[in-house]
Formats: structure tokens, sequence, C-alpha cells
């Protein structure tokens, strides 16, 4: 545990790519060092490592792992990476912090929860648009009971990435070469926080169609593909992913509406996050602009940090992810992305792939947390 030690040694995985940024704020925080780091590119890991030789660096993932006194790992590679290096570091015992998307195949879910149930580590997903600001206020203000009863909620991650195809290769396939939500946690993760308790239980989904190809002449996937989920609670979500189509960035569009207040972000540069509550508006046609209530709404969390998150990156996010991490390894009830929440956020997107396959058929969406009653984990 944390905090019976000095330190927490950790490493991290990617370091030369996403795994900057962490390392940049792991080494802002009091109580962590970063202990190691592993790259597949030697010149820029030496960089990242620095030259006083303090910060231990590895090429290969498995050679990190039996780092001497390391306590925990990052996760920031290519997300078809994410699972059998998680694994691999769970089954070290070390607490794992994830990149999204948390897996890449239905059996990849089942052998990471399997052996996420079955270690002392602790794992976790980095979904970061739970803590935007914006995202972060509303849930502050479901908490509250703002909302009353939320039982509908959209989202969309519009954002053309077929330059990074090739700068990434791995996302050709993993994001640009599969019909369907391969890329849905930035959506999900907002929406099944403001729902408190629900998960999404069927999906369907369908595309627009092959509407690009790639430099080689070959088509990509579906430009855009639409989900609908029905919850266990009754709730109706709805999510687009869009990487390809030729378009201003949006990837942060949410709606929410309950039975005492609605919300919409903004969708351009320009225009104001808006919201709706019964409780300090009677008249349903009279919005709001949510920075106006940021001093009654503002989470204590960003509170207590905003000048310091607003140093790092996606608005501020990711600090919170950090301390988040560091939350869950200290009081392991304090996080709620836990591996039944990343599959919360993992699996109907996974089912939607299936979906898109069927025609648009609703799939049945498995809970996690039956597979460890079933299998005894």
């Amino acid at each position: 545990m944390m905090d019976t030690i000095e330190k927490l040694n950790i490493g991290i995985a990617g370091v030369c790519g996403r795994g900057a940024a962490y390392k940049a704020i792991c080494e802002s925080m009091p109580g962590v060092r970063v202990h190691a780091v592993c790259d597949t590119n030697p010149d820029a890991l030496a960089e990242a490592a620095g030259s006083d030789g303090v910060i231990l660096r590895y090429g290969r993932f498995d050679d990190m792992l039996g780092a001497p006194g390391l306590d925990a790992v990052i996760v920031g590679t290519p997300m078809h990476l994410h699972v059998p290096q998680s694994i691999a570091a769970l089954q070290h015992g070390l607490h794992v912090l994830s990149e999204v998307a948390a897996a890449v195949s239905m059996e990849e879910c089942e052998s990471l929860v399997r052996t996420a149930c079955g270690s002392k580590g602790v794992y976790m997903l980095a979904e970061n648009y739970t803590h935007m600001l914006p995202n972060a206020m509303i849930d502050e203000m479901v908490r509250r009971g703002m909302f009353g009863t939320p039982y509908y909620a959209e989202a969309e991650y519009l954002h053309e990435i077929r330059e990074y195809a090739v700068k990434t290769p791995w996302r050709r396939k993993w994001q640009l070469g599969i019909d369907g939500i391969t890329y849905g946690s930035h959506s999900l993760g907002p929406i099944l926080r403001w729902m408190r308790g629900d998960r999404i239980t069927r999906v369907c989904c369908e595309g627009t169609g092959t509407r690009h190809n790639d430099a080689e002449g070959n088509p990509f996937c579906q430009a855009s593909s639409t989900m609908l989920g029905k919850t266990a609670n009754g709730a109706l979500v709805k999510v687009r992913v869009d990487l390809l189509s030729d378009r201003p960035e949006a990837a942060t569009n949410y709606q929410l509406q309950g039975t005492d207040g609605a919300y919409e972000s903004a969708r351009a540069d320009g225009e104001r996050n808006r919201v709706w509550l019964r409780r300090l508006s009677a008249d349903p046609r009279e919005w709001m602009d949510l920075e106006k209530l940021k001093d009654e709404f503002l989470p204590d969390r960003w509170r207590n940090h905003h000048d310091r998150a607003m140093t790092t990156g996606h608005g501020g996010s990711d600090y919170f992810v950090i301390l988040e991490f560091l939350d869950r390894i200290i009081r392991p009830p304090a996080s709620p992305v836990g591996i039944h929440e990343a599959m919360d956020m993992t699996l109907p997107g996974l089912c939607s792939q299936e979906s898109i396959r069927r025609d648009g058929e609703w799939i049945e969406v498995p809970d996690s947390r039956g597979w460890v009653t079933r299998l005894g984990y």
C-alpha cells in the first residue's frame, strides 16, 4: 500500500509517445517516483530517461517488469498491446493504469478480468474525458440530484485521424479497419459516470458505408458508426464515432436528459456549454451558461487542484487520471474506474462491432461481474 512506503515507484511504457504526458505529471507529484521507462525507440528513450542514470530504461516491456522495487506501471502503448502488457504486469503483482481502449476483443476482456480479479495489483482504466471540467461539473450536478433521474444521453467523438494511420500504423487496423465503435470509452466514460450504477445491457449499431481509401487504395472501415444502447435501468444511450470524415474536430460532444434537467455541450468554437435545471429555472425554454454555475458546482477535486491540473493535457483531465490512480492504490474503493467499470466502457463497443456485422441486430452485452461468479475468479 502506498501509505506504508515513502515513494510509489512507477514504470511507464510508451514513454516516448503517450506515456510522456504521464511521466511529466508523475514527476510533479509528491509520493511518486518515475522509477523506470520503456519504449521501442532507443534514441528517444535515452532522452526520456535522462543522463543521470536515476531512471532505469528498457527496450522491452517484460524486462521492465523485473525492475527492482517497481510498484506500478502505466501502459501508454498502442491499444492492441494494452491487455497482454496489463496481464503481464498484474501477474507480477504490480498496479496497472492502462490507456484506452481496455481491450480489442471479447476474449481479451475475459482474460483481463480473470487476471485482475486474481492479482494483488490494482487495475484502472485511464479514461480521462470523465475528468474534463464541464463533464466533472455535470457529474457534480447529478451527484446532488439536480438532474433527477437521468434517462437519455448521447455522445459524439468526431476526429479525423487518417494521417495518424500513416504515422502510427497500428491505428490502420484497430481504429480505422474495423466497422463499429472501436474507440468508445471517451463517449461512454462520462455518460456511465452520470448514470450512476447503471450499465449498457444490449446494443445495436449501423454505419454509413465505406467512404474513404488509404494511400494504397484499400478501403477504411465505414466512415461513421452510430450505436444505440439500452441500460439495465431502462435509459437510452446514443454514441457516434467518426474517425474518417472530413470536418472540424468535435470530440467532446455530450447531451444528458433527466427528469429534472438537461445538458448540451458546445459543438463548435464560440458556443457555450448549456444546462437547464428545474430547481434553478422553472422555464424549460431558459438555458443557463454552464460556466456561470462554476462557483456553485465546481467539484472539490477541481477546486483544490485547478491550477496544477491546467498545466497538463486534455484540459487538465490527465492530471486527475493520475490522482485517481494513486487514490485507488491507497483506498481501492475510492476510484469508480476499476476492472468492471473498464469493461462497462469497453464491452458495448465490441458488441457493436458484432451488431454492425449482423446488419444492426441487437446484441446482448455481457456483465463482467457475472464472469467472476461463473468462473469463480
